[in-house]
């Protein structure tokens, strides 16, 4: 029968063991000077050699011929321990034998001197699971063994032990396995094997590891399944996992905010049957990745990835602010969390793709941050960022399926148009595009086209202590909150438990909640929501705050000029003499 890998390299000597360098060094100095412990405590997380040093030390014990605290691995003792047909040395699994009729059974044996070796060795895995009965039965025979008795006690989950049996064994605590270490093993045991296993395909599969080297050769082993000359799409093929170019692309398209491309490629990876919550990490990985490069000082010595994948990964890290970053990886995590609550995991991974490739529709803290630093290190740059009031607006085309060709502009100065309140039809006029900042992927940057510069629109000046004076109570504002439900549930929540006031082609909302007026500060959610009011009423409002005639100024900011910092946004256009 065929034996996996994992097996049948596991390492038979304390020198074959890779990346625990410091419990095997001191295990041998142990046994070279006969200065053994009668219990020991392996602790470390999967697959980062405990059980195999505990059977190594139980072989070292009672070798007869051992070399240099090594087991010889030829004697009858280590071949008998390595097949199982030595009863003195017991291995006893306690997720399975936790009770504690099970611990009874080991002190009644360990009474008993050995039949063949020098030593009864007891190794107990996962001894976390024995319950508190049981770890009180051997509390006692641990603390005071006889001298032909050594218990090795392992787990992966060391908090969980009494700290009456933490004080009575001696502890190694196991590392997990550096990368290169496991990359070196795997590529030896491929070439045993009679297998081409590439330098960056090692060490691919030593990141998926994550530290375990079982993990590794299990790995190892289903690639030779596919393949016997294994490059790092093998091991990609074999782990499920998501060609990096894949990776950079989605990240190319976030940054550029490309969401249609972001989401062709989820797609597409969705297609092709790749998890989505794996791929989720995966891309939280990469901006990790990206993370490491703009803080730590040499980040060669931490990534582990190719030479060409990191120098693309450094030619992304200079488009993007560390805070930028950090809200990206803020975002997918709380994505990945979500997976498996309900939501199917596409849709989560999707509706993450779409919050960081347009941060528009993210109101959160970290969302604004990231926002005003990339601002704050565009103007650093000394790029010209322009500003166009919301309120110099006019009367847009219907929107197209296909974006129209520019026109020929007249050299005639445009003439203002009147808007008529009924009019369907009516849009509000979108922000001029700011001009393109540096260090963005030219290939995912849109083409402006040029346009002949427009005159500021003048409108007459509003009396607002008028309109705040004539303002009746909307009656039909619940109806409208409301129908916002299938249209944003987003806008429902921000607008939920407020009023709303009439006052002429005015609509003014009153509600304590801020998001609301963040709302109302872009264009397309306030288009959406003057055009509810419509269907509901008929009519076309300006919108704006509602000012409480019982408001009182708490601080020295003049009362106009509040006024208007809050109609920021709206249709209502501020002239001041």
């Amino acid at each position: 029968m065929y034996q996996v890998l994992y097996r049948k390299w596991r390492p038979k000597t304390f020198s074959d063991v890779s990346g625990q360098e410091h419990i095997t060094t001191t295990l041998l100095n142990e046994l070279s000077t006969n200065r053994l412990n009668h219990a020991y405590l392996f602790t470390g997380s999967r697959g980062t050699g405990k059980t195999t040093c505990a059977k190594i030390l139980a072989k070292a014990v009672n070798c007869l011929h051992p070399v240099n605290g090594n087991p010889c691995g030829e004697c009858e003792i280590c071949k008998g321990i390595d097949s199982g047909g030595i009863l003195d040395v017991t291995e006893m699994d306690a997720a399975s034998n936790r009770k504690i009729d099970d611990i009874r059974q080991i002190i009644d044996e360990v009474q008993f001197k050995p039949s063949k070796c020098k030593y009864r060795v007891y190794i107990i895995d996962e001894v976390h699971m024995l319950t508190t009965e049981a770890f009180n039965a051997l509390l006692k025979t641990l603390e005071e063994p006889p001298e032909h008795a050594i218990f090795i006690l392992a787990t992966t989950e060391v908090h969980k032990l009494p700290q009456t049996i933490l004080s009575r064994c001696q502890r190694f605590d196991f590392h997990r396995i550096p990368p290169r270490a496991i990359a070196d093993r795997l590529l030896y045991v491929a070439s045993q094997e009679g297998v081409t296993l590439s330098d960056g395909a090692a060490l691919l599969a030593a990141s998926v590891a994550d530290g375990a080297l079982r993990d590794a050769l299990s790995l190892l082993d289903r690639c030779i399944a596919i393949s016997s000359d294994i490059d790092e799409d093998v091991v990609r093929s074999a782990a499920g996992l998501a060609r990096k170019t894949y990776l950079f692309e989605l990240a190319n398209c976030v940054i550029n905010k490309n969401t249609a491309k972001a989401l062709e490629i989820v797609n597409r990876l969705y297609g092709e049957s790749k998890d989505m919550a794996r791929l989720c990490d995966e891309l939280l990985s990469h901006f990790r990745t990206l993370m490491l490069i703009k803080s730590v000082k040499n980040p060669r010595d931490i990534i582990i990835m190719a030479d060409d994948e990191f120098e693309q990964a450094q030619v992304q890290s200079d488009y993007l602010s560390l805070a930028d970053i950090v809200y990206y990886m803020d975002v997918l995590s709380r994505a990945y969390q979500n997976m498996g609550r309900g939501t199917g995991d596409r849709t989560e991974l999707e509706m993450a793709v779409v919050k960081l490739s347009s941060a528009e529709l993210d109101g959160t803290v970290e969302a604004l941050t990231a926002r005003v630093t990339a601002l704050e290190k565009a103007v650093k740059k000394g790029i010209k960022v322009n500003y166009v009031p919301e309120q110099v607006q006019a009367v847009s085309q219907p929107v197209q399926s296909e974006p129209p060709k520019p026109e020929v502009q007249k050299s005639e100065p445009e003439k203002v148009q009147e808007v008529n309140p009924v009019v369907e039809t009516e849009k509000d006029e979108p922000v001029a595009p700011t001009t393109k900042i540096q260090g963005q992927p030219a290939q995912e940057q849109p083409v402006l086209t040029a346009s002949a510069p427009k005159k500021a629109v003048q409108r007459q000046s509003v009396d607002l202590d008028a309109i705040y004076n004539n303002a009746q109570p909307f009656p039909d504002w619940a109806e409208v909150v409301n129908n916002m439900k299938p249209v944003s549930r987003a806008i429902a929540a921000a607008f939920a438990n407020s009023s709303a006031y009439t006052s002429g082609k005015y609509m003014l909302i009153d509600t304590d909640n801020e998001m609301a007026f963040e709302l109302l500060k872009n264009n397309e959610r306030r288009q959406e929501i003057r055009q509810l009011i419509f269907e509901t009423t008929g009519q076309h409002y300006n919108l704006g705050p509602y000012k409480r005639p019982s408001a009182k100024q708490e601080d020295k900011t003049d009362p106009v000029d509040r006024l208007v910092e809050s109609l920021q946004g709206s249709d209502v256009i501020i002239t001041q003499k």
